[in-house]
């Protein structure tokens, strides 16, 4: 008697890629990127919505930046127990803009773009992309359902690079507080990458 499940398909590669929920500083819009600060009390809020979605999802890997606002929403989404850190999903290093408004940093460099600039001190446009596709390349070697949790700059950046975008495509895509977006390839045509979906809210 032969095993059959032992020639099942794999299960295709659907990756929830989820920005962290608000905090005071993505409510202020400082940019916040190794500052480790915790979900504001609606952001808390924002990632527990997650869970009534999530919880049907059954997922095969859950993946989290190391920052505390990241993790804690991968837990209060419910997937906590399941989550490994991993560096790569980190947000962008702003180096001496940390903490600085777009507004402010303009105000001493009003032609600053970030990706074109990147972050004196901090990462430049280049070595995110890098990171960006060190992810993929993680990412493509999994199947199943896989939740990826990270932050506003970065997450639009992998997804970008998911779908073999130079990062200024970046200026486009837009994510909110604890939304997210499903990346993975076209049935039809299962070489193509594709974003499925984008900055779904959680209400």
């Amino acid at each position: 008697m032969t095993d059959d499940s032992k020639h099942e398909p794999a299960a295709p590669l659907q990756i929830y890629l989820v920005r962290h929920g608000q905090t005071e500083w993505s409510l202020s819009g400082q940019h916040t990127g190794r500052t480790d600060i915790p979900l504001t009390a609606h952001g808390e809020d924002e990632a527990r919505a997650l869970e009534a979605r999530f919880s049907r999802l059954g997922f095969a890997h859950v993946l989290t930046s190391p920052r505390q606002r990241a993790r804690q929403t991968a837990r209060l989404a419910g997937l906590g127990a399941q989550a490994t850190v991993e560096a790569d999903l980190a947000e962008w290093d702003y180096g001496d803009y940390e903490g600085q408004r777009s507004v402010e940093i303009r105000a001493g460099r009003p032609d600053w773009d970030i990706l074109r600039d990147g972050c004196p001190n901090g990462e430049t446009p280049a070595q995110i992309s890098a990171r960006a596709d060190r992810m993929v390349a993680l990412l493509s070697s999994l199947t199943g359902k896989v939740a990826v949790f990270s932050h506003g700059h970065f997450g639009r950046c992998l997804a970008a690079r998911w779908i073999g975008l130079e990062l200024d495509a970046v200026r486009h895509l837009l994510l909110g507080t604890a939304c997210y977006g499903v990346l993975g390839y076209d049935p039809g045509h299962p070489e193509n990458r594709v974003i499925a979906q984008w900055n779904i809210g959680s209400a």
